[in-house]
């Protein structure tokens, strides 16, 4: 028998099989992670996709494997054809897909089970416990061990935990031991995320006529293995009763389910959720649990163990088996998408794995993503519409306040009076408020008002940001901190003052005008460590604080019954960000963080503070009308060649040579443009194409240059896409690259 390989090393001259002779008494399975020589290596890891009875080459140039990594396949069948069409749109090495299969740290093997010592009492007998008791009562210890083994459920314990109970008993279990007594083994221990989880009930609510009428089109898909649906519920609509209820009747039917949220903020509230319902059943994956916790998460998943995956982007690879639905919510957040080598999009391959398992693809958002919002229009995703909140609940009362306004009375500071009149009122009838501002920090920059001198990074070509934590100002690029001047380095001014609006800089004002009310912040600054956004949810549920601050991580899917007001500090800080999605992104987040207020039967208030008021995207976030947003984005991209009209191919250059990128990029740009000189054909789709220094030119000491390339997104153009690919991935000593497809941003 032989194996077809492929090895685990990156590189363009190996992406490829290599056939393997399997020695005798060596059982493979297609998926099987072995160890094989390769070239002048000993050991080199690779990944089974395919067994053979015949092999074309000569005996003499065929190389054994080695050992077998795992007793079961790392990689199921569907997932090694999941990372061959990663590889085919993605234009990167197979060996790359196939890490996204598996945990990281299983390369190398740099993980492994947890296993502890366990003690288990072997006389079962009365009699012979008896005269074992008999036998050890001059030996305390023994007789210790014995007694609190025979107390013990199953009357077995932890080694440690025996030993801390009775005393230091090594000796004494030793002695048991030979005595055969007691026997002493190796236990698995299992790592288990989110031990502190937010209180949800395990009761099934009564559901409302609109969760039945989209359920009933989405249980008989189920049933049937096909279906692709966009389910748009606006917020407080009970979305989330509807993925639970769907995937109970896809476990009912023995399928496996998965579901995506979109940040790690809402995972551990999304677990409590599921898992009251259905206990150990659900398993979760992300990025930010311990290798420990997502090694064993992954494996109790690949035995078949669990029912249900809840998890962020990467979930999306679980190692299930028979796949009945996969529930991918909030599906507008672009952290579905990544831009690092292999680029993939969890939608793209949510549908992928659908069409693999006859499963059933359910989007879902309160503000869905223009394309599949116009995919959905066009027929190719079924829409399910749940237009009203549960209950009848109205939506939050919204009130879009001028800024510019609040500056011609004389109002400099942070707060519009509508909105500090409206925290007041919240605060005074003992209910809770978010207040959501859109960058961490205390303020902007730093600038002199004498000279307009504004503080820079000394290694990325972008201001600092003020943190009050420390009195320091930081780069949110490279993480460089350093002291607030005291005087202008420029013209010697004192003059220094903060500009911008932080989630710091918002705290210090609450704690200004309310001194004993409590608040919790949640930026990227407090949410660092181990479960640190289940615990600020937790303590925010439980009234430890009436007042929570944060940026865009708790604008969306969170339900607090008692938040009752939102306010919005800074409206339209993304509005003229350097990004065609600017709009959308605005009205997405501002109508999702509105949709934090009033879920209970408080009715809600939204302040939306705006120096943009009559902005199309902030007038229809206030009225959470989407249908009116799509059509006037639409129109606008339209009109301006923007995706989904067109595909945006960015490659972009790194180095710490500003005249090597310079030229490797300018390089690259005259191979694309020799491509098209020689495909006439392609030339009437390329809306522009342009070689030139990225909009922040140096981040982390890294010179950065750029090809853009917009072109109409046809079947014809996939050709000049993989041509960008392909140049980007040129190898070039000092310069690293890469080529991005519609990226998030331009930075």
């Amino acid at each position: 028998m032989y194996c077809q390989v492929i090895v685990d090393i990156v590189h363009e001259n190996v992406d490829r099989v290599f056939v393997y002779r399997i020695p005798e008494g060596m059982t493979l399975e297609v998926g099987m992670r072995i160890h094989v020589p390769f070239g002048n290596r000993k050991n080199v890891e690779g990944l089974v996709i395919e067994l053979t009875e015949t092999c074309d080459l000569p005996e003499s140039r065929i190389k054994e494997v080695h050992e077998v990594l795992e007793e079961y396949p790392a990689v199921l069948p569907e997932l090694i054809r999941v990372a061959q069409y990663i590889k085919a749109h993605s234009f990167c090495t197979l060996s790359q897909a196939l890490r996204l299969m598996y945990p990281a740290q299983m390369r190398g093997q740099r993980i492994r089970e947890k296993k502890q010592q366990a003690i288990r009492l072997l006389l079962t007998d009365d009699d012979a416990f008896a005269a074992a008791l008999e036998k050890q009562k001059r030996a305390p210890r023994r007789l210790a061990i014995l007694k609190a083994l025979r107390q013990a459920e199953g009357q077995e314990m932890l080694v440690s935990v025996l030993c801390q109970q009775v005393g230091s008993g090594r000796d004494a279990i030793r002695s048991l031991e030979q005595d055969h007594m007691v026997e002493v083994y190796e236990q698995e221990i299992q790592r288990k995320p989110y031990s502190v989880l937010l209180a949800h009930s395990d009761k099934d609510p009564v559901l409302t006529d609109q969760q039945n009428s989209v359920l009933r089109k989405i249980l008989p898909a189920i049933e049937k293995g096909e279906g692709q649906f966009l389910l748009y519920g606006v917020t407080g609509s009970g979305k989330t009763e509807v993925f639970i209820r769907a995937v109970r009747h896809t476990a009912s039917l023995g399928k496996t389910a998965i579901v995506l949220v979109p940040e790690i903020a809402l995972t551990p509230q999304m677990v409590s959720w599921f898992r009251s319902r259905f206990g150990e059943d659900a398993a979760v994956l992300h990025s930010r649990l311990s290798s420990g916790e997502r090694f064993d998460e992954w494996r109790r998943i690949r035995r078949g163990e669990v029912h249900v995956v809840i998890g962020a982007r990467s979930a999306i690879f679980a190692p299930l088996s028979n796949i009945g639905l996969i529930i991918i919510d909030e599906e507008h957040e672009q952290s579905y998408s990544s831009d690092h080598t292999p680029q993939y999009d969890a939608r793209v391959i949510g549908r992928q794995r659908c069409l693999l398992s006859h499963a059933v693809l359910l989007l879902a958002s309160a503000t869905p993503s223009m394309r599949s919002f116009a995919m959905a229009g066009r027929g190719d995703y079924g829409l399910l519409e749940m237009p009203q909140r549960v209950h009848g609940r109205p939506l939050p009362d919204v009130h879009i306040i001028d800024m510019r306004r609040e500056l011609s009375m004389g109002n400099k500071t942070v707060f519009s009076g509508q909105l500090l009149t409206g925290l007041t009122h919240c605060i005074e009838k003992g209910k809770q408020a978010i207040l959501f501002v859109n960058r961490r920090g205390f303020a902007t920059f730093v600038s002199c008002r004498s000279c307009g001198y504004v503080v820079h990074c000394e290694h990325c070509d972008v201001s600092m940001t003020y943190h009050s934590v420390g009195n320091t100002l930081r780069c949110h690029y490279c993480g460089q901190e350093q002291a607030v001047p005291e005087v202008c380095p420029k013209c010697g001014s004192t003059h220094i003052k903060y500009f911008g609006i932080g989630t710091q800089r918002v705290e210090e004002e609450v704690h200004k005008l309310f001194p004993s009310v409590s608040t919790l912040r949640m930026d990227n600054d407090t949410t660092q460590q181990k479960d640190a956004h289940a615990i600020l949810l937790e303590r925010f549920r439980r009234h430890e604080a009436q007042v929570l601050i944060g940026t865009q991580m708790i604008a969306k899917g969170l339900d607090f019954p008692d938040v009752t007001m939102v306010g919005i500090v800074a409206a339209d800080a993304m509005l003229n960000l350097p990004d065609y999605r600017a709009a959308e992104r605005t009205f997405q987040l501002l109508t999702q963080v509105a949709g934090r207020a009033g879920r209970a039967e408080d009715k809600g208030e939204v302040f939306l503070q705006t120096y943009a008021p009559d902005h199309y995207a902030i007038q229809t976030a206030s009225r959470q009308d989407y249908r009116a947003f799509f059509e006037a984005e639409m129109a606008r991209r339209r009109q301006t060649k923007y995706p989904p009209f067109t595909l945006i191919v960015r490659n972009v250059y790194e180095s710490l040579d500003e005249n090597k990128v310079h030229v490797t990029a300018q390089s690259g740009f005259d191979l694309i443009q020799t491509f098209f000189e020689r495909r006439a054909y392609l030339q009437k789709y390329i809306v522009y194409l342009r070689v030139m220094p990225c909009p922040i030119y140096r981040i982390q000491d890294k010179y950065r240059w750029e090809i853009l390339m917009s072109i109409i997104d046809q079947p014809v153009c996939e050709e000049a896409v993989g041509k960008m690919s392909e140049i980007a991935g040129i190898p070039t000593e000092g310069v690293a690259s890469v080529c991005q497809i519609n990226p998030s941003g331009l930075m």
